[in-house]
């Protein structure tokens, strides 16, 4: 088994601290939520999806500029 040294020289992988972040994030509403699983909508919300949706007959969504 081989260990890191110590004395700082150990690599960041900034993407994937930002995705461990993000499934804590998804973990900890899905513990919060109520329902068996969280709706498309609430897992938008935790991952701050900003994305514009269009709708079938291709129009925005209500609420988007």
């Amino acid at each position: 088994m081989h260990v890191a040294p110590v004395g700082g020289t150990a690599v960041q992988d900034h993407v994937a601290l930002a995705e461990i972040e993000l499934c804590g994030e998804l973990i900890i509403a899905a513990s919060a939520a109520g329902g068996d699983r969280l709706s498309l909508e609430s897992i938008d919300q935790v991952l701050k999806v900003a994305e514009e949706r269009e709708d079938v007959s291709g129009a925005p969504r209500s609420g988007a500029q």
